[in-house]
Formats: structure tokens, C-alpha cells, sequence
């Protein structure tokens, strides 16, 4: 299938890397291409998911806008090709720095999650003798049904403002002379594969936008976050999420004003299927009850299992042996590097290439230089010939 890579390709670099294959990307970015055209929705590639400027480059050209959460991830993204209009700035962190410097690129919009958060800009728009345009994120109350540390939509969260507290808020914003309120923004999560989640959302942000007429704001800029997960189980078979599905929501129980640019947020749904890691395997170690492979990739280049307690699909490419029970573990010291455990692999054996699949979010992005370990390189599909 389209998302299993050529295996010539995985055989030849040094282990571990990352590998792309830019071909499950370029139909995930042409399947969005055609939502787009279909309902008019405005799609806006969330960086945090994975900034690779070859990834970032392809994404840009086929007109995405980008969704940062750092001041550096908005520099990343003008220098790939994305438009100052076309980014939008979310993070309950923004420092005075990040925000002179979005102000000064003049973006599309500050997705604002506090009041004091809106004071700050407001302050360093003054300064600068401008205007920041605005959208209030509001924690909707809605479950998100996935792991509870990318849960983001409930009350009392880190993220967002309490709808308690919209109506003061609106209140503040109109009183503030270098503020431009014209949105709401929801986001309720990641990894989401239950889709009467995003019709519960609807819902409410319906009943959102009614507060926000009532007090005399129109919504002319609604962002609905993200969310949309993939599926980690049978990559081969589900390389693409439910695009179709996700946006059809949205397109039927949204109301959708006049005058008004729906936006989403999309990260892991574009690139998470056509990323791998590909590790190598240094030692099997038997323990009493439990076979142990070993191998040269921990979680400095896949933080994801360790982090949330989750598994990736991995496969054996040099073994077509029986099958096996292991735990894949990697060489770093902690006890929660691993990256499955009683996974069913073809007999492995010292010097076997297993390959990681649905890495391409979250994957290379947290990487990091723990136990001193050197930062691994990528590889891309269309690099490769034969």
C-alpha cells in the first residue's frame, strides 16, 4: 500500500533515522485540498506537531496557513514559505518578545486564553502604535474521550477561558484601545477518533457564537482547533484519517454566519502516517518470562510511549522467521524507554532493522540530546531512486 515504504530505502542509511515518505503526504495534503474547495474552510497546519523545513516547505505550498505556539515556530514558518497572514499565534505562554515580534509580522491572528494574556498585547500593541486582532479561546466543556494529558476543552485547564467568564472578558476586550476582537477559538484535544465528539462540539459553539451576538461581537473568525486523530493500530490499512467524516460535521451543524472564515488546526491527521523511525537492533536479551530486543533508537527520538503510554505498530524487515513475543526497548537510562511491550515481531536477532511506523507527529519534533545522545538524521522517499 501506499504507506508502506520501499525497503531497499531503509536498508542503506545508519540506524536509527527518521524516514518520510513524502508520497502519503502529498495525498493526505490533496484530500485536504479538496475539503477546502468543497465547504470553503481554511486550513492551518499546527507546527508543533512536527517542523522539519522539508516537511513545512511541501505543506506551504499547497496553500496551508500555520498554527503556532512559540515565536520561534512563527519565524520557522514565514522562512517555509507560509504568509504572516495566514499564521495564527495560540500558547498561554506568550512572552512580551514573542508578542512584539507578531505584531511586528503583522499575522492573521493571537488566539488569547487569558484576560491578563489580552492586557499584555494590548499594552505592546500601544506601543507600536497598532492593533492585534484577537480571538478568545473558550474551554467549551466538552470530553474529548483521549488520553488525559491532550485533553484541552474542560474547565479548570491550563488552557483557554472558562465560559463563565466570557462575558467579563468580552466586556474587557471592548474597553481596550489596540485590541480587534473578531473570533472565537475552540480546541478540545488531540488524538480524537470519535466524531460525535466534534458534533457535541458544534453544539456549543453554536450556542458560543450566540453569547458572543448578544454582546454585540461578530464571530468573523471562528477557529475550531484540531483534533482529528489517526490511526496507530493498522497504519497499512488506514494511512489517512476520516477527513470526510470530520469535516461533514462541522459542515452540517456549525452555523455559519454571514461574513464569517472558519478555520481548523490540523497537525498529527497530516503527517503523523507518513513518518517512520527506523532502529536497529543490538541485542536480545532473555530475561526469565520476557524476551528483550534492544535497540539503538529510545525515547530521545520517539517520546510518545514513554510520555503517554501509548504503542506504534513496529515490524521486523530482516526476518520472515516465526513469531515472537518482545519488549522493544531502547539503550537510555530509564525504565520507561520503550516502545512497546509483548510486541509479536518475526524472530529477531542482532543486527535486525525494525521499522516504527506513524512517527511523522510528535516524533522527531521532541526529540532530544538526553544522555548526551546525537540528534539522528532524516530521510526522504523522493531521495531514493529504484
Amino acid at each position: 500500500m501506499i504507506n508502506k515504504p520501499n525497503i531497499n530505502h531503509l536498508s542503506k542509511p545508519d540506524t536509527p533515522f527518521y524516514y518520510y515518505n513524502l508520497d502519503v503526504l502529498r495525498e493526505t495534503l490533496d484530500k485536504l485540498k479538496t475539503i477546502r474547495e468543497q465547504y470553503g474552510f481554511i486550513i492551518h497546519y499546527a507546527i508543533k506537531a512536527n517542523a522539519n523545513s522539508r516537511i513545512l516547505k511541501l505543506i506551504s505550498s499547497y496553500g496551508l496557513g500555520a498554527d503556532c505556539v512559540s515565536g520561534n515556530e512563527i519565524l520557522h514558518a514565514l522562512s517555509n514559505g507560509f504568509k504572516s497572514e495566514d499564521i495564527v499565534y495560540a500558547g498561554v505562554g506568550k512572552s512580551d518578545k514573542e508578542i512584539d515580534m507578531a505584531l511586528e509580522n503583522d499575522i492573521g491572528y493571537f488566539n488569547c486564553e487569558s484576560l491578563p494574556e489580552i492586557e499584555v498585547i494590548n499594552e505592546r500593541a500601544e506601543l507600536k502604535n497598532t492593533t492585534a486582532r484577537i480571538a478568545l479561546r473558550v474551554n467549551p466543556g466538552i470530553k474529548a474521550n483521549t488520553h488525559h494529558y491532550i485533553t484541552t476543552g474542560v474547565e479548570e485547564n491550563k488552557f483557554g477561558i472558562n465560559k463563565s467568564d466570557l462575558i467579563q472578558v468580552i466586556h474587557a476586550c471592548k474597553a481596550l484601545k489596540n485590541i480587534d476582537l473578531q473570533g472565537l477559538h475552540v480546541h478540545i484535544g488531540s488524538q480524537i477518533q470519535d466524531i460525535d465528539v466534534f458534533k457535541s462540539l458544534c453544539l456549543r459553539v453554536n450556542e458560543l457564537q450566540e453569547t458572543f451576538r448578544k454582546e454585540g461581537v461578530h464571530v468573523s473568525y471562528l477557529n475550531l482547533g484540531g483534533g482529528l486523530g489517526i490511526n496507530y493500530d493498522s497504519p497499512e490499512q488506514y494511512p489517512f484519517s476520516d477527513f470526510s467524516s470530520y469535516f461533514r460535521v462541522f459542515g452540517k451543524f456549525i452555523n455559519h454566519i454571514s461574513n464569517q472564515h472558519i478555520h481548523f488546526e490540523l497537525g498529527r491527521s497530516i503527517v503523523g502516517q507518513c513518518g517512520y523511525l527506523v532502529a536497529r537492533v543490538l541485542y536480545v536479551k532473555e530475561g526469565q518470562h520476557t524476551k528483550f530486543a534492544v535497540v539503538d533508537a529510545g525515547m530521545t527520538e520517539l517520546i510518545r510511549p514513554a510520555l503517554y503510554q501509548v504503542t506504534h505498530k513496529i515490524v521486523n524487515l530482516s526476518s520472515n522467521k516465526q513469531f515472537e513475543k518482545y519488549d522493544v526497548v531502547g539503550p537510555i537510562c530509564e525504565s520507561s524507554d520503550y516502545f512497546g511491550k509483548k510486541v509479536k515481531l518475526s524472530k529477531v536477532s542482532r543486527g535486525d532493522r525494525l521499522l516504527i511506523y506513524s512517527t511523522g507527529a510528535y516524533g522527531e519534533v521532541m526529540r532530544s540530546n538526553y544522555n548526551l545522545r546525537e540528534h539522528v538524521k532524516s530521510y526522504y522517499s523522493d531521495d531514493f531512486h529504484g
